[in-house]
C-alpha cells in the first residue's frame, strides 16, 4: 500500500545523492535507510557494519561449500 508522507527537503536531496550512488531510487533509498534504522534500533549492540555484513550473507546464494585457502 503506498501512503504518501511529507518529507524534508534535506532528506530527499540526501536521499536522491545517496540512492544514486548506491543505483537506487528516491524511494528504494528511503526505503533502505527504514530497514537498516530498524534493524540497528532493535540490536543496539551490533554495529552497522556487522548488521551490513549479516544482510550481505543472507541474500548469498550458499549453494556450494565455501573452501578456505
Amino acid at each position: 500500500m503506498a501512503v504518501n508522507v511529507k518529507l524534508s527537503e534535506k532528506l530527499v536531496a540526501e536521499a536522491k545523492r545517496y540512492g544514486g550512488i548506491h543505483h537506487r531510487s528516491l524511494p528504494k533509498q528511503i526505503e533502505h535507510w527504514s530497514h537498516m534504522g530498524k534493524i540497528a534500533e532493535d540490536n543496539p549492540d551490533l554495529p552497522f557494519s556487522m548488521i551490513k555484513d549479516i544482510l550481505i550473507s543472507r541474500a548469498e546464494d550458499a549453494k556450494e561449500e565455501y573452501v578456505f585457502d
